[in-house]
């Protein structure tokens, strides 16, 4: 009787060691195929959430009048009205990019696991079961550095016309946590943030003004 109670304890070890070896196969696949397949989701989610959340932040700019072609550019116009030269607002270029670096960084920091978490039905069945199921845990820990440079773009409009656009690149360096570890991210946006058309030849005296990152 004690050999029979024995074997049964015998072969309940066995059942478990081997159900605690299939889970650890388990876990070690999904560590080495799904964590770095979750990993590269997350990066996207993150960059193209940062590229939503600039684009968001100049709009709100833009409609709440903060941003205006004629106080960061003035024309210069002779007496017959055309135009002779073109001057940047220094002052109006820096202030409109930190205003909107600060709420960039800020609205960065404050993503959840909702808006950048990687559904579990895109890593398990994508064709049956993406965006549905429980999210891996995505955040950011840090946003280490972000900066904006200013370009203009010059494009025919029409007959003696020239439209002229103000760009502004903003980059972004982060660290975000996701479940296989930490990664740096760094994503970049280009914005049209103001422009005008230019009745006239532009005047070449405008390519020698670049005091505050504003290129030709």
């Amino acid at each position: 009787m004690r050999r029979k109670k024995r074997g049964r304890v015998q072969r309940v070890q066995i059942v478990l060691l081997l159900v605690l070896a299939a889970a650890a196969a388990a876990m070690l696949l999904i560590r080495m195929r799904l964590f770095p397949l979750a990993e590269e989701m997350a990066v996207t989610q993150v960059t193209n959430k940062t590229s939503n959340l600039i684009n968001d932040a100049i709009d709100r700019q833009i409609r709440q009048g903060a941003v205006d072609y004629s106080s960061m550019v003035l024309l210069e116009k002779d007496g017959d009205g055309n135009v002779t030269a073109l001057k940047t607002n220094i002052s109006e270029i820096n202030r409109l990019k930190t205003q909107i670096l600060d709420t960039v960084n800020e609205e960065i920091m404050n993503l959840n696991v909702e808006q950048i978490g990687v559904p579990l039905g895109n890593l398990v069945a994508p064709e049956l079961f993406s965006g549905h199921g429980p999210y891996l845990p995505v955040r950011v820990l840090a946003v280490r550095s972000s900066d904006a440079g200013f370009e203009n773009q010059f494009y025919q409009a029409g007959i003696n016309q020239t439209l002229h656009q103000i760009v502004m690149n903003i980059s972004i360096q982060m660290t975000i946590v996701t479940p296989a570890g930490t990664r740096l991210v760094e994503t970049s946006s280009q914005v049209v943030v103001a422009e005008t058309v230019i009745v006239g030849t532009v005047p070449n005296s405008y390519l020698s003004v670049d005091p505050s990152g504003l290129t030709t």
